[in-house]
């Protein structure tokens, strides 16, 4: 799952939750294992035992993957050099680690109170049943895993590896806007199943969402812009678009995540407030017995405190001594991590999808300000942002399959920082063997769409934030009305016209990525909807487990074909 998601990320700039190709992946090795070598697997994998197992891969996949392929390519990009290994590992568990601790109160916010949907949380509750409900369906889940494993396979090597004949990355559409062709405002149809198969699992209303974002933005913003001057049209491009639109879905994404945190201002400041208090009461009675055994299985309120310090002591001793940070510079980072992991939180809660990039241009914006001429505090502040909020995501959608399999939150925290450890130890060296050079990022082969951005943003704010264009200024306000107006409009309409309102997570979305990526989504999601409409019983059976093996099986024979390429073997 490391593999999977840092090569996704490479790709696309794109990170997808792996939890539904976890615990089937799981289950399959497990009943492989078993049935290969009976005699020493003597019994199932139960169905706790399988969600541990994939709280763990989970977590290696997403906590430790999403600051490798945004800051730290950024860095590369910059600097011209690696972080040196130790360094660059250390920083990865600590990041991934601060943002689990973070995340003890928010979960117990979102999860436990609010109930948000965390699909993929939902998802990976209702497969894992089903998984240990009946062998014959477990079975079959399965064998569509393997074949949608298959399918991406066989994409990622026609396309990747070219033998014995190739496909194109990229099947162009016809048409311009503006006297801007499509493929150079990225208009055109990605050759990759992943995001297909990601819009399936995402759902209906995001996707349809991202799409009106993006045909709004790339088909009619983004030119106007360009025509404007606030866009490079000499050198139009994805990269030079999101200049212009990062501000203006990064803006929005924050501010309608910051709306729902304050129309829940008070309940969350009590679960904060819960988590770090002492009970002043200790003398409970009988009636308090549940309440008890809930805190006998809960993570401890000394493991938030001690946990928070101690890794947040780290992070901001690794920005002093090595990036030269001063120690009031990384509190302050710290500290607005605190905030922006409740919207990423909210984010995941919602849609499925962590704006990890968002959030940290919300650091970059501020170091942009504080610290204007120094690009690597800029970077690596965003890229504690990045980490925490990314991690306080994760701990949430895995604590959600957790509460609805009446899983030990407890072992669940465990699982998962074991997970950030495995995380760590498989994904820098990937990092250092795939990336060998900075002139390897924004090439066919790597795109890295999300490091371009980040070091873009960090070059710009070099001179401080009087150098960004003033459409961009403009663009980040309007973005930012545009993200309290769209969910207040949702939350008066009455019930049955809120479908036709879009997300506005989902709108400001589509503003930070390629429009091929909204377009695969927006088809992946129709495909299910029909495919839930229509053959609703077949759909429970397959559509999950075809979708996460497709994801699996694409992203991991990706990142095999490239460990083969840089080594000279293909």
């Amino acid at each position: 799952m490391s593999l999977s998601n840092l090569y996704i990320g490479l790709k696309t700039g794109w990170g997808l939750g792996v939890a539904i190709t976890a615990c089937i992946l799981s289950f399959a090795i497990s009943k492989s294992l078993r049935s290969m070598m009976p005699r020493i697997f003597r019994s199932e994998m139960s169905l706790l035992e399988n969600c541990s197992m994939q709280a763990t891969a989970t977590s290696a996949g997403v906590s430790t993957g999403s600051t490798i392929i945004s800051a730290i390519s950024a860095y590369l990009i910059i600097t011209g050099h690696h972080i040196p290994w130790h360094i660059l590992m250390l920083w990865t568990f600590c990041l991934a680690a601060l943002g689990v601790f973070v995340s003890i109160p928010i979960s117990k916010q979102m999860v436990n109170k609010e109930k948000l949907k965390f699909p993929s949380g939902v998802a990976c509750a209702e497969t894992l049943k089903s998984l240990h409900a009946t062998g014959e369906e477990a079975i079959q889940k399965a064998q569509a895993l393997g074949l949608g494993g298959l399918a991406g396979g066989l994409v990622a090597w026609f396309r990747d590896a070219g033998k014995p004949f190739s496909i194109p990355s990229q099947l162009a559409i016809p048409g311009s806007a503006k006297h801007f062709g499509f493929a150079k405002l990225t208009i055109s149809f990605d050759m990759s199943l992943i995001m297909i198969a990601g819009g399936a699992i995402m759902g209906w209303k995001i996707a349809w969402s991202m799409l009106l974002g993006a045909i709004l933005n790339f088909g009619f913003l983004a030119p106007s812009m360009a025509q404007k001057g606030a866009i490079d049209a000499a050198n139009m491009g994805y990269r030079a678009i999101m200049g212009w639109s990062t501000w203006v879905g990064a803006s929005m994404m924050v501010t309608s995540g910051l709306f729902y945190f304050a129309l829940q201002f008070k309940t969350i400041g009590r679960a904060i407030s819960a988590s770090i208090k002492k009970k002043s009461d200790k003398n409970s009675s009988d009636s308090n017995a549940s309440t008890k055994s809930m805190q006998e299985i809960d993570v401890p309120k000394s493991w938030f405190i001690a946990g928070t310090a101690v890794s947040g002591i780290a992070v901001m001793a690794m920005l002093y001594f090595y990036f030269g940070t001063t120690l009031w510079m990384g509190f302050v980072a710290i500290a607005l991590s605190f905030v922006l992991a409740l919207v990423a939180a909210r984010a995941t809660g919602e849609t499925d999808t962590t704006p990890v990039g968002a959030m940290g241009k919300i650091t970059q914006l501020t170091y942009g300000i504080l610290a204007p001429s120094n690009m690597v505090t800029n970077l690596m502040t965003a890229s504690v942002t990045a980490g925490i909020a990314g991690s306080a995501a994760d701990l949430c959608t895995v604590q959600k399959t957790g509460y609805l399999l009446g899983a030990n939150p407890r072992k669940l925290f465990l699982a998962i920082l074991i997970g950030i450890i495995a995380g760590s130890l498989v994904i820098v060296p990937a990092f250092y063997i795939i990336v060998p050079t900075p002139d390897v990022l924004g090439s066919d082969m790597w795109p890295a769409p999300s490091a371009q951005v980040w070091a873009t943003v960090a070059k710009l704010l070099g001179n401080g934030i009087e150098s960004l264009h003033p459409l961009a200024r403009l663009g980040m306000v309007a973005g930012g009305i545009a993200g309290i107006f769209i969910p207040a409009l949702e939350l008066t309409l009455p019930t049955k016209y809120r479908k036709f309102v879009p997300s506005a997570t989902g709108v400001g979305l589509s503003f930070v990525i390629p429009f091929f990526n909204s377009l695969s989504m927006f088809i992946g999601a129709l495909i299910a909807l029909i495919f839930e409409t229509s053959l609703p019983a077949l759909s429970e059976k397959y559509l999950i487990a075809g979708a996460s093996g497709i994801i699996a099986g694409e992203s991991m024979l990706g990142v095999l074909i490239a460990i083969l390429s840089v080594t000279g073997v293909l």
